[in-house]
């Protein structure tokens, strides 16, 4: 059999190819393109933009960056000149990752969850979000853990603390990446509707909003009274409110119609599983992380 050479880097990887290798949604990839300027340099032959290797080193360093606590712009200038950059300060202290540490699996993190072990669970999440970002790091480590846990709970009728410990380290590693939006322009508010009490889809939210997409995501957080966050869209003025519902009980779409009108306006958005079917004219719906990022981006620009 004839050897068989590879031509992908000649044939350059298209955008599915480059969100799957680096964890990065193809939305945010387009945005840092657009914004940016770091994108793809060549063309098939059908004209279509590809991404070579050269590309990919860029983008995989302006990653690195971003989930180091450097600003988008800056990370993106340091990727397109090839030189380090320092870290900014992060809100909080996050936990060491060394260099190369491993990704753990999704058995691994819940078995440090049963035994309530966070430390071992605070260095997964940092090697996971240092290599792969929010996005894939919620997608295919936090949700799977999730589920697992909830499982157990359904099985044994136990394990509510397990829940917890592993809430509370998410939470912990998601809010130094907050602080890495930028401060210039209209911000973006998020919260949980009315008594709603899982707040941790909005904390991811925006943490890819601010670390990724460098947007000012100002986030509430859990049982967010409908006056309060009246009174937070008059202080703010901000481009877009997005609002989420886990559970049935508080998706009453009927308060959102009452949220006020500035100038200029926003872009009321809302998520989660727990919304009625009716909502309010103007409003949107997504169903999924990336539809929350694209969505809210487009209206912070």
């Amino acid at each position: 059999m004839a050897e068989q050479r590879d031509t992908s880097d000649e044939e350059g990887y298209g955008i599915g190819a480059v969100a799957r290798r680096l964890g990065v949604p193809a939305p945010t990839l387009r945005t840092w393109n657009l914004r940016y300027g770091i994108g793809p340099s060549r063309r098939s032959p059908g004209g279509h933009r590809r991404y070579d290797r050269a590309d990919l080193r860029r983008l995989e360093e302006m990653s690195r960056l971003i989930h180091q606590g450097v600003p988008p712009a800056e990370a993106a200038r340091e990727a397109l000149r090839g030189t380090p950059a320092p870290a900014s300060e992060p809100a909080e202290p996050a936990p060491a990752v060394e260099p190369g540490a491993a990704v753990p699996s999704v058995a691994m993190l819940s078995r440090a969850a049963v035994r309530l072990d966070g430390r071992t669970l605070d260095e997964g999440l940092a090697a996971a979000l240092a290599r792969h970002g929010v996005a894939w790091t919620w997608a295919h480590l936090v949700v799977p853990v999730f589920r697992a846990i909830s499982r157990r709970q359904a099985q044994t009728g136990a394990g509510i603390e397990v829940e917890h410990v592993f809430s509370d380290r998410v939470l912990a590693a998601l809010h130094p990446l907050l602080a890495t939006g930028r401060a210039a322009g209209r911000p973006v508010l998020l919260a949980c509707a009315e008594e709603e009490q899982h707040s941790l889809p909005v904390y991811a939210l925006g943490a890819v909003l601010a670390s990724a997409m460098g947007v000012d995501a100002r986030v509430l957080g859990a049982r967010v009274p409908y006056p309060a966050l009246a009174d937070a869209v008059r202080a703010l003025g901000p481009s877009a409110v997005f609002v989420w519902s886990q559970q049935e009980e508080t998706g009453d779409p009927a308060p959102l119609a009452a949220l006020p009108a500035v100038r200029p306006p926003y872009r009321l958005v809302v998520g989660g599983p727990g919304w009625h079917a009716e909502l309010p004219r103007g409003v949107v719906r997504v169903d999924s992380l990336d539809a929350a990022v694209s969505t809210l981006v487009a209206a912070a620009r």
